[in-house]
């Protein structure tokens, strides 16, 4: 079944990408939900035309992208969380910490978007993450954790 994505799907693809997918699964989800359409001959014309128009703007926005990638190379960002002795937290600090963190320091990149290689944070120290700021953009952060004894 071919079907034209209306958002980025986790492990699927992209906004406007059009994919394969198992019958069951686009009729069972990604129809229902609104996340796809089918991949009729008028959605495809309607799906060239608009990529067609897109084009010279999708420039700019990668350019911006590349820009905060770059200040956030320049970026030390530093989350306190209460800890045991050892370094143990109490909790993990998870992607929605750091967005919320980053959001504090100006930039808005959604939770969905951040990787925190390893997983979850479960101890103090120095961590690194993946942040993708556009499908071809895409930023190494590190990051540190610091333990406040309570």
């Amino acid at each position: 079944m071919e079907v034209i994505l209306k958002q980025d799907v986790e492990n699927l693809g992209f906004k406007d990408d059009m994919v394969v997918v198992k019958p069951g699964y686009g009729r069972n989800f990604l129809l229902p939900t609104g996340q796809a359409i089918l991949a009729t001959p008028s959605a495809k014309k309607m799906l060239a035309e608009d990529l067609k128009q897109r084009a010279h703007k999708e420039a700019k926005i990668v350019a911006d992208a590349t820009s905060m990638a770059e200040d956030l190379k320049r970026v030390e960002l530093k989350l306190t969380s209460s800890s045991g002795k050892g370094g143990k937290l109490f909790g993990a600090v998870t992607n929605h910490h750091m967005a919320e963190e980053l959001g504090k320091l100006g930039y808005a990149i959604d939770k969905k978007f951040i990787t925190i290689i390893g997983g979850t944070v479960k101890t103090a120290g120095k961590y690194s993450s993946k942040i993708r700021l556009h499908r071809t953009v895409t930023v190494d952060f590190g990051f540190e954790v610091v333990g406040q004894e309570s």
